[in-house]
């Protein structure tokens, strides 16, 4: 064995190695900082966020399988890697719905916003108008288009439309999102009911939530949840009431199963924006869509939350793309949780990508700080997997043939509930 020579260690080499950071007074940003990915920024907003809202974000429906599936299905991707193959400026813009945007995804339409953190809307508005993209606001939103429009200033923001019953409500609703500055519109086809997400109903969620004896014991590990939410103005759809006590009603009647194809034309007829059809998973639906007048599509499964086994986004998305050609705009929602989920979306077809989840634990986690967070984190997972792919720009990740779907429709999951899920543990 090899003998050691010692000697006393250098002061000042030693002096150089002690690095004691100062703590920060900011207890968000010190939070926020020490979350390396998304499933990060979950276990914070799962501390710090009540059980009915934070399964709100995290269930999908019924036994979820569409929901696990779809993290499988991303996770069996492979990205090629490409040696000696110098990218010394990574681009990460691209264009959508006809203007410029500084990265390929954006913030999706979430319902019930302030419900996981009191910023609600305006926090995501305000880290997307930083960020350089689209800001997606739901018609069940908890900020009204007007408040969006002043957060978001001269950020771009989408509004995302229900088919549903008020048609003098809707037309109400695209002339308000036009006048605001909101030049695209989602209009969302996939809910003529709503799914069973039996998370809610295990939870007795209810909006607003009840003061039981259940929420006060909930309430005392979360104090600023439940401070920021009595100390703030009613939770309401604010695009649609300004009152939270017609919620039930509301709800009720937003949801038409005898809707059809001549509504979507009818929507087409007064929107003079870009107008792109979410929820579609076929084919034969995305054919019809565009029929009728659509500009682009949103290939999307509500992120597990509506039909439970129904197809995934990402394996339906390629076939659709073959089905409309190159030249119909395809948008990829649920599921993206990776930046390296993104790079797959784009190379297997779609133009662009929306964050739903992964934007709500952000926001759970630390309000606007905690979306910045996010859309910081995602950014960095692509630029070191493009980099080490050797790709530039989205367009040549596009047609560069290095990412290898591996999923077999057939293979069956293996997802088993952990001990955390069947037992779980106080939330502190």
């Amino acid at each position: 064995m090899a003998r050691l020579e010692r000697q006393l260690p250098d002061p000042k080499e030693l002096f150089s190695l002690l690095n004691f950071p100062l703590p920060s007074l900011n207890r968000r940003d010190a939070r926020l900082s020490k979350a390396a990915d998304i499933p990060d920024l979950r276990k914070i907003a799962k501390r710090r966020t009540p059980k009915p809202a934070f399964d709100y974000v995290d269930g999908a429906a019924a036994s979820e399988f569409t929901y696990r599936r779809s993290r499988e299905a991303f996770d069996s991707v492979e990205l090629i890697p490409r040696v000696l193959a110098p990218t010394p400026n990574i681009d990460l813009s691209t264009t959508i719905a006809g203007k410029k945007t500084s990265l390929p995804f954006g913030i999706a339409p979430t319902g019930f916003t302030r419900f996981m953190h009191s910023e609600g809307e305006n926090g995501g508005a305000a880290a997307a108008r930083r960020a350089g993209i689209p800001f997606s606001l739901s018609t069940m939103g908890t900020r009204s288009l007007e408040e969006v429009a002043e957060v978001s200033q001269e950020g771009r923001r989408w509004f995302q439309l229900y088919l549903w019953k008020d048609k003098e409500a809707s037309l109400d609703l695209v002339k308000r999102a036009w006048d605001n500055g909101f030049d695209t519109l989602l209009v969302t086809v996939d809910t003529p009911v709503t799914g069973q997400r039996l998370r809610d109903a295990r939870n007795g969620m209810t909006i607003p939530p009840k003061l039981t004896l259940k929420t006060v014991l909930d309430a005392s590990y979360r104090p600023e949840w439940w401070f920021n939410f009595l100390t703030t103005d009613s939770l309401k759809f604010a695009s649609l009431s300004d009152s939270a006590t017609d919620l039930p009603s509301l709800i009720n009647n937003m949801f038409d199963p005898d809707l059809s194809m001549e509504d979507l034309e009818w929507i087409r007829s007064v929107w003079p924006g870009k107008l792109f059809v979410k929820g579609v998973l076929t084919p034969e639906d995305a054919l019809r869509m565009i029929d009728a007048g659509a500009d682009g599509l949103v290939v999307s499964n509500h992120g597990g939350r509506q039909l439970d086994k129904a197809p995934l986004s990402i394996q339906a998305l390629p076939g659709i793309r073959e089905a409309v050609g190159p030249d119909v705009e395809i948008i990829l929602d649920s599921g993206i949780l990776y930046g390296s989920d993104i790079i797959a979306a784009l190379a297997l077809g779609a133009d662009f990508v929306l964050i739903g989840r992964a934007y709500l634990y952000g926001l759970m986690a630390g309000g606007e700080e905690g979306v910045t967070r996010v859309i910081e984190i995602l950014e960095q997972e692509m630029r070191t997997s493009m980099a080490l792919m050797g790709i530039s720009t989205i367009e040549q990740l596009k047609g560069s043939g290095q990412v290898k779907p591996q999923w077999d429709s057939q293979v069956k999951s293996q997802w088993r509930p952990t001990h955390e899920e069947t037992h779980p543990s106080p939330l502190r």
